[in-house]
């Protein structure tokens, strides 16, 4: 039954876009949306029958707000900043927001390969971007291994070992004229473009001169590249040969109240892998399917093609994004990859079924987490950890879950104060209250529960915290140990615990995420620490300025590795004199320590 509230909200509503929140009785945003019709879209979810998650939602629906903007574009813009501000229960988000890999090849000068995240810089020819980090580096990998690449960040004074093997020009010990470097740039760029013909053909021939000369060593060595060149390549099940159009394909399936989302990726005629998504359904199929594109795209690359069977992607997309094609195949070669990436989400939704996954009861979990602790249901939970060594490189840590999945767009590092280091509890206390006075300043929404990594002491420096940051509202508790230091369940700040079924889910959905904030702060202390440590070796040595600091930061990621570096290895990347100070500085600390 419609209330007389949401009735007379209703007939305020503008033939306008917009974008909409609806809010329950606590004032709390529980979902957002965009619509190039606010009236129409909003009364559809009141005044027609729904089922599933949209009826869950409008059940808990007691009004809601809107903003009219001027265009669908603003709308998009405006809802996808909302909800990464308010993070509501009921919004479906693809937690995958991180920027896919390039292969970037320096257009002038000495032939280059690097892996970027962005394709800004115009000094490179970019690649991809790649879904597969790991297709990536293999094709990287493979790429310096077939050419005379430069390999070394800083030329060095002599040759190093790529040389003698015949995998670098050598621009170190002689000058490589514009003619080479320009041949070997048009070599890459046809191999990356997917032409690999003139690679096979050269490694065939070294092959067969070897094996004529009974070297099986030098002929197995290119019958591997061969191979590793097919196995690159292998993964083409649809090529668009001599096509150089960056093309997307969007596919999805849905099954029992679930949907897979399925991308291609095509990049100058080669596939370089697919991003699948399998979400609960939540209203029109293809409304939603276009949600979750201009989603994807937000934080993604956008083609110049996107090819589809969903009705309204064209519009939606095309009004959004300038310069970009949607198009319908009904029939020939895009029609096939359609299929194909059809056939993906398909296979995604069967696994999603067939496989006992922990995401597929989050909600019911969470439910039975706010339950147990007496709480209103946690959709959002971010815990806190911290890391030190005898009171070296103090940090904190805090990690954030939504419905059940990690956010790591929302995780957060913290340098400690040094006056705190080593204590546990006045650690947590500035941690927490430097996280919740931002997000107050910021006038942002706060988490349903933290929780901390320890007993009652940690969950009364959270509360301590809280206090400083005036957010006492946040429910917390402890995820305490036994003396076997075993998790056992939950505490609260009185000691009143909480125990958990070890073999239940929610204490496995639970130790996920005490495992992921113990990882992330453990990670961030080991990189704070190894930077101290190093700075402090790489004080005070002529010719080894921030730069070049950097730069062997990157080569030797560990003290063990800079430790093990000889001079000549060194002088790779540092001046001959500078890597010898080096070298004597670092072994004389080695016997004193």
């Amino acid at each position: 039954m419609l209330s007389e509230k949401l009735k007379s909200l209703i007939a305020l509503l503008p033939d306008r876009p917009g974008v909409y929140q609806m809010k329950n009785a606590e004032d709390e945003i529980i979902y957002i949306g965009k619509a190039k019709n606010l009236k129409k879209r909003v009364s559809q979810y009141f005044l027609r029958p729904q089922s599933g998650k949209v009826a869950a939602m409008v059940s808990h629906v007691d009004h809601f707000d809107f903003i009219i903007v001027s265009n669908e574009k603003e709308a998009f813009i405006l809802e996808m900043n909302m909800i990464q501000t308010h993070y509501p229960r009921y919004n479906i988000m693809l937690m995958d927001d991180s920027h896919y890999p390039y292969i970037a090849l320096k257009r002038h000068g000495d032939v280059l390969l690097k892996i970027a995240r962005s394709s800004k810089d115009p000094k490179y020819f970019y690649f991809g971007p790649f879904p597969s980090a790991s297709a990536c580096y293999q094709t990287m990998e493979l790429l310096n291994k077939i050419y005379p690449t430069r390999k070394c960040r800083t030329i060095p004074s002599k040759a190093c070992l790529y040389y003698s093997m015949g995998q670098c020009l050598g621009p170190c010990i002689h000058g490589v004229n514009e003619e080479q470097n320009n041949a070997l740039y048009g070599e890459i760029k046809r191999f990356l473009g997917g032409d690999t013909a003139s690679a096979r053909n050269s490694l065939r021939s070294k092959m067969e001169e070897a094996a004529s000369k009974l070297d099986f060593e030098t002929a197995a060595d290119c019958k591997k590249t061969l191979d590793a060149i097919d196995y690159v390549t292998a993964k083409q099940a649809v090529e668009f040969t001599g096509d150089t159009t960056s093309r997307d394909v969007v596919a999805f399936a849905s099954r029992e109240g679930y949907l897979g989302f399925a991308i291609l990726t095509y990049r100058r005629g080669m596939l370089l892998g697919k991003n699948i998504h399998v979400v609960p359904a939540f209203g029109d199929v293809q409304e939603q399917v276009c949600d979750l594109c201009l989603q994807y795209y937000a934080n993604h690359e956008v083609p110049k093609e996107i090819v589809g069977r969903v009705a309204p992607l064209k519009e939606e997309i095309e009004s959004v994004f300038e310069g970009v094609a949607v198009v319908y195949p009904k029939e020939g070669r895009l029609s096939d990859v359609v299929s194909m990436a059809e056939l993906n989400a398909r296979q995604a939704l069967d696994s999603h079924f067939m496989t006992a996954r922990l995401d597929d009861d989050a909600e019911e979990l969470l439910d039975a987490l706010g339950s147990l602790l007496k709480v209103k249901t946690p959709y959002r939970i971010e815990l806190f950890d911290n890391s030190h060594l005898q009171g070296s490189s103090p940090v904190g840590a805090m990690v954030c879950y939504i419905n059940g999945k990690p956010a790591k767009k929302m995780y957060r590092k913290f340098h400690l104060d040094s006056e705190v280091a080593g204590d546990d509890y006045h650690s947590m206390v500035e941690v927490v209250g430097r996280r919740y006075s931002r997000l107050k300043s910021e006038n942002q929404s706060l988490p349903d529960l933290i929780l901390t990594d320890g007993g009652v002491p940690q969950v009364r420096a959270t509360k301590e915290g809280l206090k400083a940051a005036d957010a006492e509202s946040v429910p917390v508790f402890g995820l305490y140990k036994n003396d076997k230091h075993q998790t056992e369940g939950l505490v609260d700040a009185g000691g009143l615990v909480y125990p958990i079924d070890s073999k239940s889910p929610l204490f496995f959905l639970l130790m996920r995420m005490q495992d992921e904030v113990h990882r992330f702060a453990i990670t961030f202390h080991r990189k704070e620490r190894t930077k101290a440590m190093k700075k402090d070796l790489l004080d005070g040595i002529s010719g080894i300025g921030e730069k070049r600091k950097e730069l062997i930061r990157r080569h030797y990621s560990s003290r063990d590795a800079l430790f093990s570096a000889t001079v000549e290895e060194l002088a790779q990347i540092l001046p001959f004199d500078s890597a010898e100070a080096l070298y004597k500085k670092l072994h004389s600390s080695n016997k004193k320590a």
